[in-house]
């Protein structure tokens, strides 16, 4: 078992933290809302800390969670950030998904300072993160991924090494492009056979069987038809993601008309109000139009 920090306990973190304490790990956990740490301790035991720093020493696996970037980087850096508290040696896993210029920059000061890093940005959701069924895809030295495995897939249904660092990152762009242009699809379908006076669930029992089907379409259609937008990822964190895809995408050339609209499918519906809504809201922004 191993002695670990785990930072930022939000709707991933949290139930992603409690099963390295199931799994028998000593964990100790940061949350910049030190109520959401105390909650953590009281459901999962192990300890909480009221920095980064502290958190993380003595830890020879530091994870984390965050928001974005700047998140990424106030936790990581600074007198009271997790690499002045990590021992040489100690390897930081960063769960959050954000862009391969942070990813690179962070590492490289890992590195200086005789850290480990490997980026393992996770898709599979909120429900995934509870069941610990998430797909983590990595990036970074194939030592350091070895031996930060057996600790992430105590709550992975898959994990691999995609290549060195920031593919991790590159490959969880190329599932938000799918998932975003997958989710209109979705929307559109919905709307057309409600519009067409279908039966929705005879509808969806029918086309899930063949090519259409998706596991979006078997867990959010109920969902989606009765305009409930209370589950998954929000829009406000899809739309930082597909910004992350489209930036890279002006760098390396690739070319993602559907993503780019459905990006501003997305801030049509913030406009909205559903900014918290999940992914799936896109189907209110039809029905609004229609």
């Amino acid at each position: 078992m191993a002695k670990l920090a785990f930072l930022g306990l939000g709707v991933m973190g949290f139930p992603m933290a409690g099963h390295l304490a199931a799994a028998g790990h000593e964990v100790t956990v940061y949350n910049r809302s030190s109520a959401k740490a105390d909650a953590w301790v009281g459901k999962h035991g192990g300890k909480s800390a009221p920095t980064p720093r502290q958190a993380a020493e003595g830890a020879g696996i530091v994870l984390a969670c965050v928001g974005n970037d700047d998140d990424l980087r106030s936790v990581c850096l600074g007198d009271d950030g997790a690499f002045a508290g990590m021992a040489r040696g100690a390897i930081f896993v960063d769960h959050t998904t954000v862009s391969e210029a942070v990813t690179k920059e962070l590492a490289g000061i890992a590195a200086e300072a005789g850290l480990g890093y490997v980026d393992a940005p996770v898709s599979g959701g909120q429900a995934g993160a509870e069941n610990g069924q998430l797909s983590i895809m990595c990036g970074g030295d194939k030592a350091q991924f070895e031996t930060v495995r057996p600790v992430i897939e105590t709550y992975a249904k898959i994990c691999r090494l995609m290549g060195p660092t920031g593919a991790g990152q590159l490959t969880k762009m190329a599932n938000q492009i799918a998932i975003a242009g997958l989710v209109q699809g979705l929307a559109e379908s919905l709307h057309f056979a409600q519009r067409a006076g279908l039966g929705i669930e005879e509808v969806v029992e029918v086309i899930s069987q063949g090519a259409a089907g998706s596991w979006q379409m078997v867990n959010r259609h109920k969902t989606m038809a009765a305009g409930k937008f209370d589950f998954g990822f929000a829009v406000d964190w899809m739309r930082k993601d597909l910004g992350i895809c489209l930036a890279t995408a002006n760098q390396n050339g690739a070319s993602l008309p559907v993503t780019a609209l459905v990006d501003q499918f997305y801030k049509d519906v913030q406009n909205m109000g559903g900014g918290r809504w999940d992914t799936s809201s896109l189907i209110a922004r039809l029905d609004r139009n229609g």
